[in-house]
């Protein structure tokens, strides 16, 4: 069950991705930078939280520290998938990517983090 459910963070990614799409080519032309970055967090939370809702009641977490499992697994996944494709890929400065972790400055980014870390355990319990 495990295996299934890191295959299904390729499917997070992909939500994730089109989900920045979605900001760029639409609210993002429209609001200033941090707001667009801001409302981008809310909707890839509902966004992903959909997807895994869905999966959970087709394929249930066998227990809570499976899904504490799947939930770092997803989380580190995505730490190294954001660092890589956003500095080799998509050109970024490390300086600029760290920015986003600035929740002082109004970066909301760690909490998406924070979701896709506590999600599946969060399914798992009251889902």
């Amino acid at each position: 069950m495990t295996a299934r459910y890191l295959l299904i963070w390729f499917v997070l990614a992909v939500i994730a991705i089109a989900n920045g799409v979605l900001r760029e080519s639409t609210y993002g032309k429209l609001l200033s930078e941090l707001t667009a970055h801001q409302l981008s967090t809310v909707t890839g939370i509902i966004f992903s939280g959909m997807l895994v809702w869905f999966v959970q009641r087709q394929w249930p977490i066998e227990s809570a520290s499976q899904a504490w499992l799947i939930g770092l697994c997803w989380f580190v996944m995505t730490l190294i998938f954001e660092f890589s494709f956003g500095h080799f890929v998509a050109g970024h400065s490390w300086q600029q990517l760290f920015a986003d972790y600035n929740v002082l400055a109004g970066r909301v980014w760690p909490l998406f983090l924070i979701w896709i870390l506590l999600m599946p355990y969060l399914f798992h319990r009251y889902g």
